[in-house]
């Protein structure tokens, strides 16, 4: 209910900001508004701003998706042209009536006013014998229906390609949306298949060893694949769970590798109620390991996680050593696609870096929540 609030003022203030525009620029400022009720010109001027706010609502919420969307463009092409004609015909009408002179007739004197009449005959004053009515006068300020006409069909063009580019550029925001929403399920439905054999060897060992180690195990792979499946379904979760799911994918990956690899892992600061895309960090998380890890050479894998107020910092470290690497091991989403995730989830706040050198590779990802 906030977002439909926040786009319902923001459409509001756009709106008044726009038929606010015409006197900003204006030589009296606002206080030409208060000509608006004798001015003809002001007055079409104002339901020129009107209609066009109006058509751009229309072709925005009903022309774009009915019919450009649909591929109907002469459908599409044929409305917008009777658009423009009905507000060319309003704007017509309401100057027709503004060009009729509204005269009043004078009073008939009274039979006592015309005995007391002076005898001699009234001054004239030959100025206002050339003078118009205040109609007239109003109608020769006004600028000529040409002018109007191509300021409205200039409003109207603005109108269509406004309309036009927010529209697509939405349509491909959500089809980019979709694509990202595509990938991360199936990420979910996968939770990368070879990490996941791999856990569970690890706790049928420990079983067998009858470990104290493997009640531990099970729970924590059993918290990550509740989080994968459930929780993480919508855009946004609560940072602490999404620690929470970082933690146990760790503490499960140094389970598997035991002392092959050295981890280096910590998390500062608190979450503090704050939320966070579900499993924007894992891939970077997951890299690490797919690539700093093997047990026949000395293998470092640093993890670090902090919160500073608003300000999320990630950096993973880890040194390059021989993999033997298949499409089976690869994550669901990878760097590549979580890049497009945040600039998705995160436009303009959020920092990355990503430093690839033949010893090592880092990754430095900062993001404001």
């Amino acid at each position: 209910m906030n977002r439909t609030y926040w786009t319902i003022a923001i459409h509001l203030l756009c709106g008044v900001s726009f038929l606010a525009l015409p006197y900003i620029f204006a030589p009296k400022g606002f206080s030409q508004i208060a000509e608006i009720a004798h001015n003809p010109h002001e007055r079409t001027n104002l339901l020129a701003y009107l209609f066009m706010l109006g058509f751009f609502y229309l072709n925005y919420y009903v022309l774009i998706p009915r019919f450009y969307f649909a591929k109907k463009y002469v459908f599409y092409a044929g409305s917008t042209i009777v658009c423009f004609g009905v507000v060319v015909l309003m704007l017509v009408s309401v100057d027709r009536q503004d060009l009729i002179p509204h005269h009043t007739a004078p009073a008939e004197p009274s039979p006592s006013e015309l005995k007391t009449a002076h005898p001699l005959p009234p001054k004239f004053d030959v100025q206002a014998l050339h003078m118009p009515p205040p109609a007239q006068r109003a109608n020769q300020e006004k600028p000529p229906f040409g002018f109007e006409l191509s300021h409205a069909l200039f409003l109207f063009l603005v109108g269509v390609f406004v309309s036009l580019s927010l529209r697509i550029n939405d349509r491909l925001r959500e089809t980019e949306r979709q694509k990202l929403n595509t990938e991360l399920s199936f990420l979910k439905a996968q939770i990368n298949p070879h990490f996941l054999f791999n856990t569970l060897n690890t706790i049928y060992s420990l079983a067998i060893e009858q470990s104290s180690k493997t009640a531990d195990a099970v729970v924590k792979l059993s918290s990550l694949m509740r989080y994968v499946m459930r929780e993480a379904d919508t855009d946004w979760v609560p940072l602490a769970k999404e620690f929470s799911y970082v933690e146990n994918y760790v503490a499960l990956q140094q389970l598997r590798l035991d002392d092959t690899v050295t981890v280096d892992f910590s998390i500062t600061g608190k979450p503090n109620g704050q939320q966070i895309a579900p499993l924007i960090l894992i891939s970077f998380i997951e890299n690490a390991f797919k690539y700093g890890v093997n047990p026949q050479e000395k293998s470092l894998v640093q993890i670090q996680l902090s919160i500073v107020e608003n300000r999320l910092h990630l950096r993973t470290f880890n040194k390059k050593v021989r993999v033997f690497y298949d499409e089976e091991t690869s994550s669901g989403i990878g760097i590549e696609n979580t890049q497009t995730r945040l600039q998705l989830m995160y436009p303009a706040k959020h920092l990355l870096t990503i430093t690839d050198v033949p010893e090592s590779f880092t990754v430095d990802l900062t993001i404001e929540l």
